[in-house]
């Protein structure tokens, strides 16, 4: 483990494999730096592939207030540390993050983003605000009510499942990160894609999208490879929102070296 300081002088953990050009994972809501770590590895025969714990998680650190672009410079002086450009790849709210960085110009080459989370037009309009409701559930010490808050309500998962969730052995990791479930629902806002962010990501982008993904997802990753000026779809049969490093690896390999 290493660890760089961003601009508020932040301490960010990352981890670095492989040999080639720089690659930055920026991971989603409830993951650590080790969550990317199978896909780091499938890639480092080609790439210097860096995972990072985001602020607030793992082994990095944090400051308040949170600001979003305070991950952005979390991300930026990743891209120093990684010797002053690199490609990036976003999982899930950690794509979002990635656009937000590359529309406010930080020196990312290209841009690979697997089902940024955000709602297409048919999807209905957030009823409350999550990120206040989530941060008067951690501020009141609910942890596991923001946790079962955010599967339900943000991210959509049947009530009866939330429940079996409860029992699972990664239960307590997941209400460890709660309070950076205000981050993730200030990262992506009302869920909708902005068109001014959407035209200031100029830099070649693939949107990937796993075929047995929800509709909702599949159809947002249609809108945001519509969205963006210089973005190609990738449809992957058989494959979900969770990644397989098998299938995604040669995928992204393949958009970043040619």
């Amino acid at each position: 483990m290493n660890k760089v300081r961003s601009s508020d002088g932040t301490p960010i953990a990352y981890d670095r494999v492989g040999e080639g050009p720089p690659l930055i994972m920026v991971v989603g809501a409830f993951n650590e730096r080790s969550a990317g770590t199978p896909l780091a590895e499938a890639l480092a025969p080609g790439f210097t592939v860096f995972t990072y714990d985001r602020r607030g998680r793992g082994d990095s650190g944090d400051t308040s207030p949170y600001a979003v672009d305070r991950e952005i410079d979390d991300l930026d002086a990743l891209i120093a540390e990684a010797g002053g450009s690199a490609a990036v790849f976003g999982y899930s709210s950690g794509a979002v993050l990635a656009m937000r960085a590359a529309a406010r110009g930080l020196a990312i080459t290209r841009l690979a983003l697997y089902e940024p989370p955000f709602t297409a037009g048919s999807a209905p309009a957030p009823t409350e605000d999550a990120a206040a409701r989530l941060s008067e559930l951690v501020s009141a010490g609910r942890r596991g009510d923001a946790v079962e808050y955010f599967q339900a309500k943000v991210v959509g998962i049947p009530a009866e499942v939330v429940v079996q969730l409860r029992d699972a052995p990664f239960r307590a990791a997941l209400e460890k990160m709660a309070h950076t479930l205000v981050y993730e629902v200030t990262i992506t806002g009302d869920g909708s894609i902005p068109a001014e962010l959407a035209a200031a990501v100029t830099v070649p982008t693939l949107v990937i999208a796993g075929e047995e993904s929800p509709e909702g997802m599949r159809e947002a990753a249609r809108t945001v490879a519509k969205a963006l000026p210089h973005a190609r779809l990738v449809s992957l049969p058989g494959q979900t929102h969770h990644i397989v490093p098998a299938v995604v690896a040669p995928v992204v390999k393949d958009f970043l070296t040619t």
